[in-house]
This record gives structure tokens, sequence and C-alpha cells, in this order.
């Protein structure tokens, strides 16, 4: 396994908030700029299936490995020769803030050619895609 990029903050925002921008998928393409759609094949849980159109790139199909709600979200993409796995770990401290990291990894014989061609793009994008998703869970839980 290939860690292609790691990103963290940490915020006053709640982690039920990331949860709910997270099961969302319509919303992904707002903070996930890389994203051009997303679509679930029913409701997130672990073990649920969708695709997925990355800018400049085909269609893909994901997995949720894992969900749980307050703690994590793994959803993994189905590359040809590869898997790329996007694992957000949530936690809370005692006094409120939480706290958001995002691994992204890869594994397979193609993983060589998938960091390659993606692997930077994602390395470059995530810093950001973080923020933006912070911003749209905090919007979120205003407008609720």
């Amino acid at each position: 396994m290939k860690t292609i990029a790691t990103a963290t903050i940490t915020t006053d925002v709640p982690a039920q908030a990331f949860f709910e921008r997270w099961a969302d998928t319509a919303t992904w393409p707002q903070w996930n700029t890389d994203t051009d759609w997303v679509r679930l094949d029913g409701p997130l849980r672990t073990g649920a299936t969708g695709r997925l159109k990355p800018k400049g790139g085909p269609a893909t199909r994901f997995v949720v490995t894992s969900l749980v709600p307050g703690r994590e979200l793994t959803d993994v993409s189905l590359l040809l020769g590869a898997r790329l796995t996007f694992q957000h770990l949530v936690s809370t401290d005692s006094s409120g803030q939480t706290t958001v990291s995002v691994r992204v990894t890869i594994t397979g014989p193609l993983a060589f050619l998938w960091t390659a061609v993606l692997g930077k793009g994602i390395a470059n994008a995530l810093n950001g895609d973080l923020i933006r998703l912070e911003a749209a869970a905090r919007t979120a839980g205003m407008a609720a």
C-alpha cells in the first residue's frame, strides 16, 4: 500500500455535519474540485456501492468499505488493476473541537501507473478539498 496524500483540519464544526455532507453525495462536487458527479446506489452504509465521475476521466465504481457514524468513512474507487482508498477519520476532543483527517492510499498491480496519473493531482487538491468540506459542513449546519 502506498500513501498518496494526507490532510488534517481541526474545527468547531460538529462531526455529524461532516457525515451529513458525505451522506449527501450530490454535494461532493461542491467541495471536491476533482469530481463532476457522484451517485450512490442506496443509503450511505458499509457495503454501499456507487459511481463517480472524476473531471477529465471516466466514471468509476466505488464501494464504502467502512462507515462508523461520528468516526470513519472509507471508500474505495475500483480502478483497473488498483484500488484507490479515501479514509476519512473524525474525532472530537473534550473541548468540542473536531479533527478531520483524510488519508489517500493505493494498492494493486497497476498502483504505480495510477499513482503517476492521479497522485500529484490528488495530493495538490486534498488540503483545499478538506477546507471546502469544512465550509460546506458549517453552512449546512447553520441552515439546519
